[in-house]
């Protein structure tokens, strides 16, 4: 497995220098890339002696490369990938259950409920629209407050969102409008939607990156995205629909089959630290670790209480037949790959 391996870890030019380590341990993560070296550089500050080779795509490429995977797994562990995608490994008994030492300080919402927990959540990413007030002062079109604004005649062609397939923001986005307005409120929205989109991208951050950059006034994307962008000057207004909003957690967990497992739970060990969660809050709001998060800069003040009670066992035992329902309507409007 060790050979395979060392050919399938593509990294992100993360190999570090050629001294001897006890063990190696290839991690598959949809964590944005930019963050991925300082995660490893914190780790191996403490444990030097375990290499990490990274695997990353977006969260919906790693979903289906673990699944493929399932009767020969690659991976040893998975640290950040959508909790909805680790319930669906877990109902295939794909993870191998594990409750690192220190779970106990985390917020309970963010723990797998089963003894040993089979994942730990890291921490939440939130929906919302990004409204660039320049572009849309233009075309004279006024912000929308809801998602079923999004549907109105004026905003046609000039909205973007993630395909549910490849990006974790996408599905979240899609379960939770399913969960808001019933199976068929939901499809019935998205037709609409879909009449409004410019096209769908294969990445969650994308769609607000885009709007910040003025190349489409309205970006459906994650809150935090907005705050980053708009705190580096953009001309946004992060929008918290009214209807509430979707959020998943990115997870970590360990591969059933894995051939280190020692090395694996020290790995699971650390993402749980308070040092751990210190970088998560770097790029997330809000974390898994009580009192680790500071306040973010245009982080919308009402966000947290608009997150809907979300079903996670609903998404993560619906996602196969949500997505195919979903790729059969819309994906003619999805930019090519790659």
């Amino acid at each position: 497995m060790t050979i395979k391996k060392s050919v399938l870890a593509v990294g992100v030019g993360l190999l570090m220098s050629s001294a001897a380590f006890a063990a190696e341990l290839t991690v598959y993560t949809a964590v944005e890339a930019e963050d991925l070296k300082r995660y490893a550089d914190a780790f191996n500050a403490d444990h030097p002696d375990i290499k990490i080779n990274w695997v990353r795509d977006s969260t919906g490429i790693v979903t289906a490369k673990l699944l493929a995977e399932k009767d020969n797994p690659q991976a040893d562990v998975i640290w950040g990938l959508a909790a909805t995608s680790l319930l669906l490994m877990k109902s295939e008994g794909m993870l191998e259950a594990y409750a690192p030492a220190g779970v106990e300080n985390l917020d309970k919402k963010f723990v797998d409920k089963s003894t040993p927990p089979a994942w730990t959540g890291m921490d939440a990413w939130v929906a919302s629209v990004c409204f660039n007030t320049v572009e849309g002062g233009k075309l004279g079109l006024t912000a929308p407050t809801s998602w079923k604004d999004l549907t109105k005649p004026e905003y046609k062609g000039h909205v973007i969102m993630p395909n549910p397939n490849s990006s974790g923001t996408g599905f979240l986005d899609v379960s939770s409008w399913l969960q808001m307005f019933g199976e068929e409120g939901g499809w019935q929205f998205m037709d609409a939607l879909h009449g409004n989109i410019a096209r769908y991208t294969h990445s969650g951050s994308k769609p607000c990156k885009l709007a910040a950059a003025g190349e489409i006034p309205i970006g459906v994307s994650f809150a935090f995205r907005g705050a980053k962008s708009k705190a580096a000057g953009a001309p946004i207004e992060i929008i918290v629909p009214s209807e509430g909003v979707g959020w998943d957690m990115e997870a970590t967990a360990i591969v059933a089959g894995t051939d280190d497992l020692d090395a694996a739970k020290k790995l699971v060990d650390w993402t749980v630290t308070k040092k751990a969660n210190e970088l998560y809050n770097s790029g997330y709001a809000v974390v898994a670790y009580p009192g680790v998060a500071k306040p973010v800069e245009h982080f919308p003040a009402n966000l947290l209480e608009k997150m809907i009670d979300n079903d996670f066992e609903f998404a993560a035992n619906n996602r196969k037949a949500i997505l195919a329902e979903w790729q059969k309507r819309y994906d003619s409007k999805s930019e090519p790959k790659g």
